[in-house]
């Protein structure tokens, strides 16, 4: 009985090992590739789209990259995190953006080093600009009686506190920091855009521009979808013919090859088993 059971396992193990590789040269493009990153949605942390872009960097066969932009924009700090990246990974293989609906304030601030930009006519971009948004509620606090205490070690530790209004000097210093970051950003545009820093400026008051017109103001290089920015991609990286696109969710992994192309019984079955992945995403 044990024998059986025995060679009823190796036949298992054997038929999961089968499916695995069919299904890999079935759905994992070999060859020359051009990677896809989507970043979508608000930019409030940057560790995932920069791990990413450092592994098809470290990928030979992947030779160009598109990073699809669909962003309004988010925090300054994990923007300048991802340019950073975006600006390296341009060194060494071609970076092609494509913007979708919008790729605004941070979401322009990350595009800015690419090799080249797409925007579809109608995308809403540009917004290089900062702004910091305190609400005041010590109106209504005092209307119903109740008294924030504050102790605090510093003059202005309780800066921009949401339970007073913000006072003179207050301003001053909190308008000090935005200017700064503002001029981080026109430099960034323009060390990105290879644009004249006084050019930048001009336009760097947080107004927004169509994809059309941000194509006539320098903004982007090119109209055209996704499809057109990864074809460029692949002919600026001398790939012929059409190129296998590969993106994070065609990693090696066993577990989405079999959830995705075998049925709901035998996924279970597998489950049931606890089997381990050799391949992670």
């Amino acid at each position: 009985m044990k024998k059986f059971l025995l060679i009823l396992f190796i036949i298992f193990v054997l038929a999961v090992i089968s499916l695995f590789f069919v299904f890999a040269q079935r759905e994992i493009p070999i060859g020359e590739k051009v990677a896809l990153i989507k970043i979508e949605g608000p930019i409030f942390e940057s560790t995932k789209s920069i791990d990413e872009l450092k592994g098809h960097l470290k990928d030979p066969s992947v030779k160009a990259i598109v990073i699809r932009v669909d962003s309004p924009g988010g925090a300054v700090a994990p923007s300048q995190e991802i340019y950073e990246e975006v600006r390296k990974a341009a060194a060494k293989k071609k970076v092609v953006v494509s913007m979708g609906s919008v790729a605004a304030s941070g979401g322009y601030y990350i595009s800015a080093p690419a090799t080249k930009i797409f925007a579809n006519p109608g995308t809403l971009t540009g917004s290089i600009g900062v702004i910091m948004e305190i609400p005041n509620i010590q109106g209504l606090m005092n209307k119903i009686g109740v008294k924030n205490e504050v102790i605090k070690s510093g003059k202005h530790k309780d800066i921009a506190s949401v339970f007073r209004g913000i006072g003179k000097e207050e301003r001053i210093i909190l308008q000090g920091v935005l200017d700064d970051v503002h001029e981080q950003f026109i430099k960034a545009v323009s060390e990105g855009r290879k644009m004249r820093i006084e050019d930048v400026r001009n336009i760097a008051d947080g107004r927004v521009f169509t994809g059309q017109q941000a194509l006539k103001a320098g903004l982007v290089d090119e109209l055209g979808n996704i499809e057109d920015a990864i074809k460029d991609a692949a002919k600026l990286a001398g790939i012929k013919g059409e190129p296998q696109v590969i993106s994070k969710k065609e990693g090696f992994s066993l577990k989405n090859i079999i959830k995705d192309n075998i049925p709901e019984e035998v996924n279970n079955l597998f489950t049931s088993v606890k089997i381990k992945y050799i391949f992670t995403p």
